[in-house]
């Protein structure tokens, strides 16, 4: 297998009202895998907080590619990754992109879709969730219209003006929501008054409440709460799974969080069996990752794939959203393809 890399920055649409502050781009490394004339895509997607850059990522594959070029189609995934995952610690982000053209690959090279690759069904339209930015209140309204077609809304929490801020949306609006607090709620008795003021604003779940750190409060609020608990920070890869099943309702699976495709499939089969509920996320992705994360998204309880809505220079072409649904393409693989010449060093 030959690996080629492509730094690149994907333009905000709207960079004032995401989670980033007044971040304008979000840096991300396209990954081009071929072997005996199939090409596999995939994607490393950087924000600040995994502590990834293209520096890191492109080193990571430089050590990567000697590994590669001795593996072919007939190899088995799990074996291979394992070795990269062994590179060096952490770089999770720049291991999806491997992870994700090595699905691609070897799926295309059974003419298969990743969803059958891995024997699930096939994932009919469903429902993600959508970013609704928070700054000026006056501007709600605005910013609730140009998202009119969509059916879930996700509303960032963990300020003083949390009650201030839903009020004024359901003023407005009395579609579902989820609640991300970001681990903004400090205390735990405050978190639990507020998730109980939330029970009958039509709020689906409320994904990390306290501190990642917190898990002896967490497991408390959890117990105590009507509404499911999500865990977001405190849970990245598999080997998490152990700590905060009894801390949280569910958790959020993130493909540059839990190094692919691979291994996502591996949590969500683990963690159906603790019975924990499964929101697959995503970071600020092209529909390059977005696509390999929607080829699985028959397994999970909610989805929230909105990333390429909230870009402008999107050099990919998969997924699409019909009336807040995310849609599949027919194409085999992650379904997701260049829509622009990219040159790969």
């Amino acid at each position: 297998m030959q690996l080629s890399y492509l730094p690149y920055s994907l333009q905000f649409i709207h960079p004032f009202g995401l989670s980033y502050g007044t971040r304008t781009k979000t840096d991300v490394v396209f990954v081009k895998l071929e072997c005996e004339g199939v090409v596999g895509y995939g994607e490393a997607s950087l924000p600040p907080y995994l502590g990834e850059s293209h520096e890191s990522v492109i080193d990571f594959y430089k050590k990567a590619i000697p590994i590669l070029s001795s593996y072919n189609l007939d190899c088995n995934p799990n074996e291979l990754l394992a070795v990269i995952d062994e590179l060096v610690p952490n770089n999770n982000a720049a291991k999806a992109g491997i992870d994700i053209a090595l699905c691609d690959l070897l799926a295309k090279s059974r003419n298969q879709t990743v969803y059958d690759y891995f024997g699930f069904k096939k994932p009919g339209p469903k429902s993600t969730s959508v970013t609704i930015s928070i700054g000026d209140l006056n501007l709600i309204s605005q910013k609730l219209d140009e998202f009119s077609g969509f059916n879930i809304l996700k509303i960032k929490l963990g300020h003083e003006d949390d009650k201030r801020i839903i009020s004024t949306i359901r003023q407005f609006s009395d579609k579902p929501m989820v609640v991300d607090v970001n681990q903004g709620w400090t205390e735990k008795n405050k978190a639990l008054e507020m998730i109980k003021w939330l029970e009958d604003k039509n709020v689906l779940f409320v994904e990390q409440p306290m501190p990642k750190e917190n898990l002896t409060d967490m497991a408390w609020l959890t117990s105590h709460s009507t509404l499911p608990i999500i865990a977001d920070e405190s849970f990245k890869r598999l080997s998490d799974l152990d700590t905060v099943k009894n801390c949280f309702s569910g958790i959020n699976i993130k493909l540059m969080k839990c190094t692919g495709l691979f291994e996502a499939v591996k949590i969500i089969k683990a963690a159906k069996k603790e019975g924990l509920k499964i929101n697959l996320g995503c970071m600020t992705e092209s529909s390059c990752a977005i696509s390999a994360a929607a080829q699985i998204s028959s397994e999970v309880n909610w989805i929230d794939l909105d990333g390429p809505l909230l870009i402008k220079n999107n050099p990919f072409a998969g997924v699409t959203y019909n009336s807040g649904e995310v849609l599949l393409s027919n194409d085999v693989g992650i379904g997701a393809k260049p829509v622009e010449v990219l040159n790969f060093n």
